[in-house]
């Protein structure tokens, strides 16, 4: 239903329950911890509420249009996607107080959650109607949708606890991070605006376009730390498990 699409609907839809599953995870982790409960609190409060800001401050700014490349000469995409992801890897990699929540929160439930990555399908049904070229769309949607396919069973597996499971999960994480690094690429060299190198047959990406554009703006970045979080989780408890065997 290219409407549908069109309207943002389904994407805010999708974003808002995966906004509530993390909010509800952090604090579901929380509880686990030895925290006291003001400590908890005070925990869930520092990374939700600059987090829903983040999401509201990307989500305004693409309805007003900011992110088209004829409303300013500068690059407010890219930095969208990279500021983000240097202040966030900087906190969410090196905080103390992260590392406990991630030391008491199941191994799956970061993996699982990005099941929601099929709904990149929709990049492959828009290159099939013409409305975005094959060499963003292609790429785009196939990554998507095999990261989110094997969410699942590598969360299952990863319940076994086994260490082949976690590297198995390491993969995915990557696999994950690669897709966003060829998307990103491949979107910003094909779509209007300074960064653009390949003028493609047909109608271009129209990344600075709402709703297409909270993908680069927002999912992207968001998924991007999800995963680094993911992998620092699974770091930290092989070593925890090689220190106990």
């Amino acid at each position: 239903m290219p409407a549908l699409l069109e309207s943002g609907i389904a994407a805010m839809a999708v974003r808002l329950l995966v906004h509530g599953l993390i909010a509800l995870g952090l604090w579901l982790g929380l509880e686990n911890t030895e925290l006291t409960p003001d400590q908890r609190r005070a925990t869930w409060v520092t990374i939700m509420v600059p987090f829903t800001l983040w999401m509201a401050l990307a989500w305004g700014s693409a309805i007003n249009g900011w992110f088209r490349p004829e409303v300013t000469s500068l690059p407010l995409l890219p930095m969208a996607i990279f500021l983000p992801l240097i202040i966030g890897a900087s906190l969410l990699l090196s905080s103390k107080r992260v590392g406990e929540v991630l030391d008491a929160m199941p191994l799956t439930w970061l993996v699982a959650l990005q099941l929601y990555r099929v709904f990149g399908s929709q990049w492959l049904v828009y290159w099939l109607h013409g409305a975005i070229p094959g060499i963003f769309g292609v790429p785009a949607g196939t990554g998507d949708v095999l990261t989110g396919l094997f969410a699942v069973p590598v969360a299952i597996a990863l319940a076994s606890g086994s260490a082949e499971a976690r590297k198995t999960a390491m993969l995915w994480n990557i696999f994950g991070i690669a897709d966003f690094v060829v998307a990103v690429t491949m979107g910003l060299i094909t779509s209007p605006g300074p960064l653009q190198l390949i003028v493609p047959t047909g109608a271009s990406i129209g990344s600075g376009i709402y709703p297409n554009v909270l993908t680069p703006a927002f999912v992207v970045p968001s998924s991007i730390l999800l995963h680094a979080v993911s992998l620092r989780q699974l770091s930290r408890r092989g070593r925890t498990k090689a220190a106990v065997g």
